[in-house]
């Protein structure tokens, strides 16, 4: 059942994270998807810290688990350091690691 609830979570996150993030780019190059995508993960992970196993497994291993991501938040800061833009980098850096840390401390504080 554990495995059953992970993939439907994982189904709803990944393209939920698709979506906002295409959204998002319409507006602005930068990548404040991956960013608001990623705070809310935290979140999620905080406020789901505590709960019953099938809740933990459905959302914070299956949903924020795919719904958040590391790899694209590593290559938005690689590539603004190839351009040059060391300082969009260091924000992103700064900021979503900061706000990160604070949207999972706000969620387990919640739970």
């Amino acid at each position: 059942m554990n495995t059953v609830l992970i993939i439907i979570g994982a189904a709803i996150g990944a393209p939920t994270r698709f979506a906002i993030d295409q959204y998002i780019r319409k507006f602005t190059s930068k990548p404040y998807g991956i960013f608001i995508v990623n705070i809310v993960g935290s979140f999620i992970l905080g406020l789901t810290f505590k709960s019953s196993e099938h809740a933990h497994d459905l959302l914070a291993i299956g949903f924020a688990g795919a719904f958040t991501t590391w790899s694209t938040f590593m290559l938005d800061i690689y590539l603004a350091f190839e351009l040059k833009r060391y300082k969009e980098a260091s924000v992103n850096l700064l900021f979503s690691l900061g706000f990160g840390l604070i949207a999972a401390w706000c969620g387990l504080h919640l739970a």
